[in-house]
């Protein structure tokens, strides 16, 4: 068996049809895995689920609200009647741009049900069957877990739940032979990114894809890619000494830059 197999192991990824999400869902695939992805949009899910049904990999898509913990619970259950849940990957998020006088409560009402409730939700869902057999949770953190960042007010509230979330389920089930750790990625290159210089620099989009990619010290953003062979490691049987740790990919940004 080659490093890094996932061959009979079964992996739960919510957000998983873009982006990081996507990316972590094909490389699982590509590494034997049975992927479930959990997702919100009917129509990129089941795009990504063609995409790696053609790769020769196996992949089924649930349509998705994590928010929704019945939702959540019902399709966890649905799973585990006919797989053995190995890992689960708490990736869906939604992000925020603004400080604490500019985020109204409806948008961190909206964060928190998914960037904080959704992976509860997730966790709460899967770790009584893993307690039976033991499994991996990865949780999508991010560097506004850790250091300031300007106008993520709302998403470094929800990323720093998640991270701490991440040492919580670590201590409390590491007799039961579950490992929980964390991944906090800087700005990484997605589709979400593109959108967001399109809409907020209209004409000066190659100027900000620059400027952007200047503030992580290592001179470019990240790869969904990436994000994603890290992900692969720390699901991986060659992790398995790893728990209740967070794990930065950031170009350096962390030590380098300070935030």
């Amino acid at each position: 068996m080659s490093l890094f197999s996932l061959k009979q192991k079964t992996a739960i990824i919510t957000g998983g049809a873009s982006g990081i999400g996507k990316a972590i869902a094909r490389r699982f695939a590509d590494q034997g895995a049975y992927v479930h992805i959990l997702e919100f949009n009917e129509e990129t899910g089941n795009q990504t689920i063609e995409e790696i049904l053609k790769e020769g990999g196996k992949a089924y898509f649930h349509p998705c609200d994590v928010s929704n913990q019945e939702q959540v619970k019902n399709i966890v259950a649905g799973i585990s009647k006919n797989q053995q849940i190995d890992i689960l990957v708490n990736n869906a998020g939604v992000a925020h741009v603004g400080n604490v006088e500019n985020t109204s409560e409806e948008d961190m009402d909206r964060i928190y049900r998914v960037n904080i409730k959704g992976v509860y939700n997730c966790i709460h869902a899967v770790v009584p069957y893993m307690k039976i057999h033991g499994g991996v949770i990865l949780n999508m953190a991010s560097i506004a877990s850790s250091v300031g960042i300007s106008d993520r007010f709302a998403y470094s509230m929800s990323k720093g739940a998640a991270l701490t979330m991440t040492y919580s389920v670590a201590k409390d089930y590491v007799a039961h032979g579950i490992r929980c750790n964390s991944i906090s990625p800087a700005r990484v290159h997605t589709p979400f990114v593109d959108g967001f210089i399109e809409k907020n620099y209209p004409g000066k989009e190659a100027e900000m894809f620059d400027k952007l990619s200047k503030t992580q010290p290592i001179g470019r953003m990240g790869r969904p890619e990436e994000i994603a062979n890290l992900a692969l490691y720390l699901c991986s049987d060659e992790a398995s000494f790893i728990t209740g740790t967070d794990f930065p990919i950031d170009g350096g940004f962390i030590k380098l830059n300070g935030g």
